[in-house]
């Protein structure tokens, strides 16, 4: 929606893996002393909290209003891969847990590619709607959704009155495309907040495992995983 080229939005992007290194050697440490139920709500409380924020976005958000949804979300991303893998592999006994281990991967690539189509299918499905109400709402001269798509205001507010000209509409076309693209990404967003919440429900229901060690089989399939 910026016109960034790729290296502009891999230094945007950089801030969530920064984040996430510098967490990974505290959610290590915990592991091994905290319960991991406790650092997995933790975890998708963090990542839905993240998730929540960036679906105020705007056309006009750029670095500055993507950076703390950003940094909460790396933090979180940590808590959201040790502590669960755990869960789910902690109580195996060993000569289950390679098993167990590839079925864990097998679903979590699953999810993820599921969750990416979930989002293509937002946006795709939703950007039209968006712009069918944006329009009405810019033809109907509604000051608020002129500035959130960025209609120039004096230009806008200077056209006669009545239904917009075939010139004006020819004018903010991409910007309503750039909105209703935007909106439709925020509602994305939020969807996969309301997901993530949903598993921090399920949370208090997976059984008690005892703290990690340096060299279980649970560890090192996470570790693992981090290294993918």
């Amino acid at each position: 929606m910026r016109g960034h080229d790729a290296f502009q939005i891999g230094m945007i992007m950089l801030v969530t893996g920064i984040a996430q290194l510098l967490t990974a050697p505290v959610v290590v440490a915990l592991e091994q002393r905290v319960d991991a139920r406790l650092l997995s709500a933790a975890g998708f409380a963090l990542f839905a909290l993240g998730l929540g924020l960036s679906a105020f976005q705007t056309p006009e958000t750029d670095f500055a209003g993507m950076l703390w949804p950003q940094i909460i979300r790396g933090i979180a991303i940590m808590f959201c891969l040790l502590p669960p893998t755990r869960l789910a592999l902690g109580n195996l006994p060993e000569e289950r847990v390679p098993d167990a281990s590839g079925l864990f991967n097998l679903m979590r690539n699953l999810g993820g590619a599921i969750g990416l189509a979930l989002i293509d299918t937002v946006i795709y499905i939703r950007s039209p709607v968006h712009i069918e109400a944006m329009t009405a709402a810019l033809q109907a001269r509604d000051m608020a959704t002129a500035r959130f798509v960025g209609v120039p205001l004096d230009q806008f507010t200077a056209a006669p009155s009545g239904p917009l000209s075939e010139e004006m509409l020819a004018l903010i076309d991409p910007l309503v495309q750039n909105a209703a693209t935007t909106q439709a990404i925020n509602e994305a967003w939020g969807i996969i907040a309301f997901l993530t919440v949903l598993a921090l429900l399920c949370v208090p229901l997976a059984r008690r495992t005892s703290p990690a060690t340096d060299h279980d089989a649970a560890t090192t399939n996470a570790t693992a995983i981090i290294d993918e």
